[in-house]
């Protein structure tokens, strides 16, 4: 047997992957790597984690089956035997309906993504399929499935052996022609936390994401995390926390912050990793002491207070997840309670306010947030950590504060900046880090443009003029 070196190469399908197995003879038989996940991942095979192996032995010479487009991805390899292999694209999209077909040895696989059909008819008798799919199998799964008809005159597929002459079951001779056939639809998004700011945002940004709240998906509440059907989706967006600065410095809110930003963040990677999804988080720039800056999204986490200690903690969870992104913010606004809003209200109603004036940073726009999630999901630069804010000079809250009231109608003396010992004196609050600049480099390297902070703040405040 002439034993040719490990490839993997595409086909007319996009997906679809052909797998070149050398094959070891002696006088003994032969001997292969049927599967060899660093090698085979390599050469371009997608790391699509099996988690079930299933043996199938047809006994004669042309037994057909087919043609079942699964709900997951499939890598199929023969033991002994040989059988003509078919192939047809049933997913929703351009490639819907492309079909493939070749001979299948022990030394040829084949890499089957979800919602390609596969059929095959045995070419030598004693034939043993060895398959590897990275979902269980189950009664339920099996609604999942997309079906064709082996002798659809649109697929027009060659069979060496004409099918009449064929063994088939029942329900394959049954399936329905291209015709009849529902594309199966492409994995989605799931948000969590889809009532904060940033999950409004997210909503009017992803109109084709499944919004979640609380009563489905609750970081507080890993059960209703394990009880959700995680198979339709290849992306959970989280913009789910407990925000509570102040309040998670109490025994209470520090319960509560560590039950949702850690254990729940926590349960969430480890769906994430089992599914082999997705995970999109948003971050803070709570997670630095603020001691120095622009912060580099490599810098070392010095969190201050309680709720920078469990976002510290949930990133460092979330980045052991294979493909993750992190969007660490700093001062979002959005719809919802937030600083422009409560100022808004304080200008409107004739207040005189005294405002921080020694921590620095930039405001994010909730919409900017959401933006920069599509970019990274559609673009798909390399996972990690991506700072994101608003562009443009840093500002203080004070600073802010006067834009605001200036933009209102009052005057910009009607502020008056004070420190943060000052401000903070008489009151219980959680530790804020001075300096929360971002630096913006690197997601500006993917492509992304982040709006000019002033820009992105006025056409804020047109919007609640």
């Amino acid at each position: 047997m002439i034993m040719n070196g490990l490839s993997v190469t595409g086909s007319p399908i996009p997906g679809l992957l052909i797998i070149n197995v050398p094959v070891h003879g002696d006088n003994r038989g032969w001997f292969k790597e049927n599967w060899q996940r660093e090698k085979m991942i390599k050469l371009g095979l997608p790391d699509f984690g099996p988690v079930q192996n299933n043996v199938s032995f047809n006994s004669s010479v042309g037994v057909a089956r087919g043609l079942h487009a699964e709900p997951w991805d499939k890598y199929v390899a023969l033991a002994t035997g040989r059988v003509f292999g078919a192939w047809v694209d049933l997913r929703a999209g351009d490639s819907f309906g492309t079909v493939y077909s070749q001979e299948l040895g022990p030394d040829t696989a084949i890499f089957v993504p979800r919602g390609v059909a596969n059929g095959y008819q045995t070419l030598e008798p004693d034939t043993v399929y060895s398959y590897l799919v990275n979902e269980h199998w189950s009664e339920d799964a099996r609604s999942e499935y997309t079906f064709l008809n082996l002798a659809d005159e649109t697929a027009g597929i060659q069979w060496p052996i004409p099918l009449a002459d064929c063994e088939l079951s029942a329900a394959d001779k049954a399936h329905p022609r291209m015709a009849q056939v529902t594309p199966m639809p492409p994995r989605r998004t799931v948000i969590i936390g889809g009532n904060g700011q940033v999950g409004r945002a997210l909503t009017a940004a992803l109109p084709d994401a499944e919004v979640t709240d609380r009563a489905v998906l609750d970081l507080s509440d890993p059960q209703s995390l394990e009880k959700f059907d995680w198979r339709s989706y290849d992306t959970v967006i989280n913009a789910a926390a407990y925000t509570a600065v102040d309040a998670s410095e109490t025994p209470e809110g520090r319960r509560a912050a560590w039950a949702t930003n850690v254990a729940g963040v926590a349960a969430l990677a480890e769906i994430a990793r089992r599914h082999r999804l997705t995970l999109v988080h948003i971050s803070s720039d709570y997670v630095f002491d603020g001691s120095t800056g622009p912060h580099g999204e490599d810098e070392p986490l010095t969190p201050l207070g309680v709720y920078g200690q469990t976002k510290a903690a949930g990133d460092v969870i979330v980045a052991g997840v294979p493909q993750h992104y992190i969007l660490r913010t700093s001062w979002v606004v959005g719809d919802g309670g937030n600083f422009v809003g409560t100022m808004i209200k304080l200008a409107d109603s004739g207040v005189r306010p005294s405002v921080v004036d020694d921590q620095i940073g930039r405001l994010t726009f909730a919409d900017d947030i959401a933006r920069a999630a599509g970019h990274l999901l559609a673009g798909r630069p390399a996972y990690g950590v991506y700072n994101l804010t608003s562009a443009g000079e840093s500002q203080s809250w004070a600073s802010i504060a006067k834009s605001i009231f200036t933009a209102r109608g009052r005057s910009a003396e009607d502020v008056t900046p004070v420190s943060t010992e000052v401000y903070g004196a008489g009151k219980d609050l959680a530790p804020r880090p001075r300096n929360s600049l971002l630096d913006l480099s690197k997601i500006v390297a993917t492509g992304f443009e982040p709006r000019d902070g002033g820009e992105a703040l006025a056409d804020y405040l047109d919007q609640r003029s």
